[in-house]
């Protein structure tokens, strides 16, 4: 790709996080709506996760298929049919005549979506070429999530309360539109330097294990044992024919290579865990004010807001610091602040008084604030520059996958709590064990955090990186013998 300007390279940053806007803001507005749409629809608690995990779990399916697609066919024909579909899908959405339908429609939604995070970051990788640049960009890009969780719950709030649930799903017309619009005209065109073959056994093999997973959490409240042990199984045999076939391969879907760097597995972790944290965060937030305390969608969004305000103030603060110092201190940062949110709710019941309800909050603002930015940096930051799309791609994956445990896990423990009471009066008790979990997954990220962010680590990255970039000259040079 060519060096561009300083003022265009701003120009693609520009575009590419307005395809992080509608990704991530499809899902905080969601979760604003979820009480709307279980009287709407009549859906249960399970049907609720499925509205939410059916959409990262494709996600979490096809980004690695998607980052390696764009690293072979092109970034910006990628991300384009992205926008086309994820913007198709969310009309879809609008029109769903009842839960199934919007399941289905989420689903393509999410297969547009794949398109987009993983290749928008590899052409912010390859954009900004400059570790600090880049950095900050990265800084910036965490910074859209804060933006879309500010903006989210207002308006997702105001729509639900004024027009419907369905209108939430008319604000990623015009956003798609433009974006679409604007990487036509301004986003040059970029691809890696030699061509990866598909991997359709190891996509299958991803897929059944995400699916039955996910599956397997979400029945165990109601389903059979039997039911439950065979989804554990086709997860655990899936999970075994992975590890087994792709070091086998040339040119694997998911390059096993990559984790022996210990930032990159670090950051994996950290990404499943944290976004584990968030997606039952929001999850249990959501349903607790508007099914406990009774507040109308845009009050809920109310009390949500001093979160997403830390959010958006701490992202881009956390890219300049990683730039500067390093990840360790922003992951300090966050693992400490979520797992004091996590046990301020477990032990304290901080949802029944308002100064601890808004303290948990604001604690979980915080640290999720600080913890994007060095996932992602992470991620790509030691890889080869023609693997951007696929170590961007696996980063990206984890936090799907994580948000997808988070909450198909919490979703099953309150259902398994609440059973046949209701909301208001079962709701605190049958939570805490969830909150504990929260409490668990910022443990997690403080402590694989310090573990993976000193020299010992910095040095398996930098011989991970050197070994990468030799097995593509070999081949490089296999292939034109």
């Amino acid at each position: 790709m060519p060096e561009l300007s300083p003022r265009r390279r701003l120009l693609v940053l520009a575009i590419c996080c307005m395809s992080l806007l509608i990704v991530s803001l499809d899902n905080t507005v969601l979760n604003v709506a979820l009480p709307a749409l279980q009287r709407d629809l009549d859906a249960s608690t399970s049907g609720l996760q499925w509205t939410i995990d059916a959409y990262t779990l494709v996600l979490a399916s096809l980004l690695m298929l998607a980052g390696s697609t764009a690293d072979r066919i092109g970034r910006k024909r990628v991300f384009m049919a992205g926008l086309v579909v994820f913007t198709i899908g969310s009309a879809l959405c609008s029109l769903a005549p009842n839960l199934d339908a919007l399941i289905a429609f989420r689903m393509v939604q999410a297969v547009g979506g794949s398109m987009l995070n993983p290749v928008a970051m590899s052409i912010i990788t390859n954009t900004f070429t400059d570790p600090r640049e880049r950095a900050r960009a990265i800084g910036v890009w965490g910074g859209v999530v804060g933006i879309s969780m500010a903006a989210g719950p207002l308006v997702g709030g105001l729509l639900v309360e004024s027009v419907g649930w369905r209108s939430i799903f008319w604000v990623n017309l015009p956003v798609g539109l433009a974006a679409l619009l604007l990487t036509l005209r301004y986003v040059p065109e970029s691809r890696a330097s030699r061509a990866r073959r598909p991997d359709p056994v190891g996509q299958v093999l991803v897929i059944a294990l995400f699916g039955a997973l996910t599956y397997a959490i979400i029945a165990a409240p109601t389903a059979p044992a039997a039911e439950i042990l065979v989804l554990g199984g086709i997860a655990l045999t899936a999970l075994t024919a992975l590890l087994v076939y792709e070091p086998r391969r040339a040119e694997p879907l998911i390059d096993l290579r990559f984790f022996r760097s210990a930032p990159f597995s670090g950051a994996t972790v950290i990404a499943i865990s944290a976004f584990a944290a968030l997606g039952g965060f929001l999850f249990l937030s959501t349903l607790y004010l508007q099914n406990v305390r009774q507040l109308d969608a845009l009050h809920a969004g109310l009390w949500m807001l001093p979160m997403a305000a830390l959010c958006f103030v701490c992202a881009p603060v956390a890219g300049r610091v990683v730039g500067s110092r390093g990840p360790r201190l922003p992951l300090l940062i966050a693992g400490v602040a979520m797992t004091a949110c996590g046990v301020l709710f477990a032990a304290f019941e901080a949802e029944t008084r308002n100064a601890t309800l808004v303290l948990g909050y604001v604690l979980f603002g915080l640290g999720f604030g600080f913890v994007n930015a060095p996932i992602t940096n992470t991620a790509v930051s030691g890889m080869p520059r023609a693997q951007a799309g696929v170590a961007a791609a696996v980063a990206s994956t984890s936090r799907q996958l994580g948000q997808t445990l988070g909450v198909a896990v919490v979703g099953a423990v309150l259902a398994s709590g609440v059973g046949a009471a209701s909301y208001r009066t079962a709701f605190v008790s049958a939570t805490r064990p969830a909150w504990w979990i929260v409490a668990g997954c910022g443990l997690v990220v403080l402590v694989v955090g310090l573990v993976t962010s000193g020299a010992w680590a910095r040095g398996t990255a930098e011989r991970t990186a050197e070994r990468l970039e030799s097995g593509e000259v070999r081949e490089a040079s296999r292939v034109s013998a």
